[in-house]
């Protein structure tokens, strides 16, 4: 399979962002698959925005590409809970920003509708977190305490988001699509806390390095 274009949808991940500590604030990773797909001759349209669910990404006909591969990674922001009211009111359960349900019916959609322009899907299954540096960030200046009675364990952060992996690798399986497994890479590598920003979250310039590796025997693949 020749692959000359890619459009990718998809959160901060997909854009390629880290958390650079020096600066104190969120960056564009510089070695990324973006530019490396680039430097390779294949055209690349990243469509990715920092903090987007699945709910909101605009998947606009102008921006389909017959013949082309579609990209489509989203979970981190969907799983994600609202913290200042989990701290003010624990006793009470929060929804995630995106129900399960909707996740996965909004994610079909996606997969449907890129396809209905000859466009082949591939589903990003998102890396884990690490529980305890992602705690300790979005509990910044609120009530550690009364997130954890909400939690009940600080691994309950990464169960929960768990979850969310898993649907994209169920929709993926369902629908047949072509899965870009990078939960799986970040789980089975030795230096899996340095994979990962000081947030727990986003992947660092080693992530974004594995990122790519992966995206790399991915498309030797398809292309054997």
């Amino acid at each position: 399979m020749q692959i000359d274009s890619v459009s990718v949808w998809g959160d901060s991940i997909g854009k390629c962002i880290v958390f650079d500590e020096a600066r104190g604030r969120y960056a564009i990773c510089r070695d990324n698959y973006a530019t490396r797909l680039k430097a390779g001759g294949v055209a690349v349209e990243n469509h990715s925005v920092m903090g987007y669910t699945v709910c909101q990404a605009q998947l606009a006909e102008k921006d389909m590409r017959p013949g082309g591969v579609a990209a489509i990674e989203f979970g981190g922001n969907d799983c994600d809970l609202d913290w200042k009211a989990v701290s003010e009111n624990p006793d009470v359960y929060h929804e995630a920003r995106t129900p399960m349900g909707v996740f996965k019916d909004t994610l079909a959609g996606m997969v449907k509708k890129v396809r209905s322009f000859d466009m082949r899907a591939v589903l990003v299954v998102p890396p884990p977190i690490d529980a305890e540096k992602y705690f300790a960030w979005v509990s910044k200046n609120l009530n550690p305490k009364a997130i954890l009675k909400y939690l009940g364990d600080v691994q309950h952060i990464y169960r929960w988001q768990e979850r969310y992996a898993l649907a994209v690798a169920e929709i993926g399986s369902k629908l047949n699509c072509t899965i870009l497994n990078l939960r799986d890479a970040f789980l089975v590598a030795r230096d899996f806390k340095a994979l990962l920003c000081v947030d727990g979250i986003h992947p660092s310039e080693k992530g974004h390095q594995l990122i790519w590796s992966e995206i790399s025997r991915l498309i030797a693949g398809a292309q054997a």
